[in-house]
């Protein structure tokens, strides 16, 4: 009996050990002298991100499609520039199709020789909470758009870009949500584009093995940003009383958790509690993350935290019924088919 125990406990032991090993020996990230490639990078987390990889040494591009935001967000980065030889650059463009975003990676490979960034930053997306009856054919479809196309047209150009130049060591790192982990009212059609870009990028994760390209996926909790403020316009009173609970994150802070994890190279990242238990919880045959008996804890904490967090949310969701019935009487002209 004992020799079977050991023949169990050792394989276990030195597998465990030959995790953390090769966690602990991995090169960390360093994005100085890189040339770092940001949609969205002219507000919120984007210019967030490109403010701290400036700082860093890196080279930086960003994108967006408002011209005023880029010449802002262009000032920021040329404070806090570190060396003249740093390469800082902004372009406008509307990444809504396969040929936008080629083109505007194009744009920023020029500017360097026509080299391929070292890194792909995808933090361009938009919600525009509401009721799902509310929805139209139109509404649906741009949902879709501002969030999981606007990340995979870029996501493509980049792959193809980056096996084509042979970039030695390339990143291509999504941004998801919460949301991607799981669905709530109010986000039906911001959800659904964040839980493709989680199918995307797990995809992408393993095919890119394949041209030594590192994948990573950030999934963020409520961020205070401009888009937060956007996102407001639109949505339900019941949707604002459920977040109550949540402390958000300012775009700082969620551009120093993304920064980190992928300097440690962790592909799922993620940097609040509730984060962690929902990634543990929802991980499938994703890699653990480099503390695997800190994600075995999560995991277990989600099986107990997550029903009765589930729970309340359907409690508050019920007890809104009568309101909700009043706001459907009112809107009942405008549900057709």
């Amino acid at each position: 009996m004992p020799y079977v125990s050991l023949a169990i406990i050792l394989p276990f032991i030195s597998t465990v050990i030959a995790v953390v090993y090769s966690v602990l020996s991995r090169p960390h990230w360093d994005p100085r002298g890189r040339h770092c490639y940001i949609t969205g990078g002219s507000t919120g987390l984007g210019l967030a991100l490109a403010i701290l990889l400036t700082k860093r040494g890196a080279d930086v591009s960003i994108v967006a499609r408002n011209e005023e935001n880029l010449k802002r967000a262009m000032a920021q980065l040329e404070a806090v520039r570190v060396n003249p030889n740093q390469i800082l650059k902004a372009y406008s463009f509307s990444l809504g199709t396969q040929k936008a975003a080629v083109d505007a990676l194009e744009a920023a490979s020029l500017a360097h020789g026509g080299q391929t960034p070292d890194a792909v930053f995808l933090c361009a997306g938009k919600a525009t909470p509401g009721f799902f009856i509310d929805e139209t054919e139109e509404s649906m479809r741009k949902g879709m758009d501002n969030t999981y196309w606007l990340s995979a047209w870029s996501a493509l150009a980049a792959s193809k870009r980056m096996v084509r130049t042979r970039t030695s060591n390339g990143k291509i790192v999504f941004v998801s949500s919460l949301l991607g982990y799981f669905g709530m009212i109010g986000y039906s059609t911001y959800s659904p584009g964040k839980h493709a870009i989680r199918g995307l990028a797990e995809t992408l994760r393993q095919e890119l093995l394949l041209c030594s390209i590192d994948v990573h996926l950030y999934m963020p909790g409520t961020m205070y940003s401009p888009g937060y403020e956007e996102e407001n316009k639109t949505k339900p009173e019941l949707v604002r009383k459920i977040e109550e609970s949540d402390e958000g994150l300012s775009p700082e802070r969620a551009a120093e958790g993304l920064y980190q994890g992928v300097r440690t190279g962790e592909f799922h990242i993620t940097d609040t509690l509730l984060a962690d238990i929902f990634r543990t919880s929802t991980r499938g045959a994703s890699p653990y993350g480099s503390n695997i008996l800190k994600d075995l804890l999560f995991g277990f904490l989600g099986t107990i935290a997550l029903p009765l967090w589930r729970r309340s949310v359907d409690k508050q969701v019920i007890a809104h019924r009568e309101a909700h019935a009043k706001y459907l009487t009112s809107k009942m002209a405008e549900i057709v088919e």
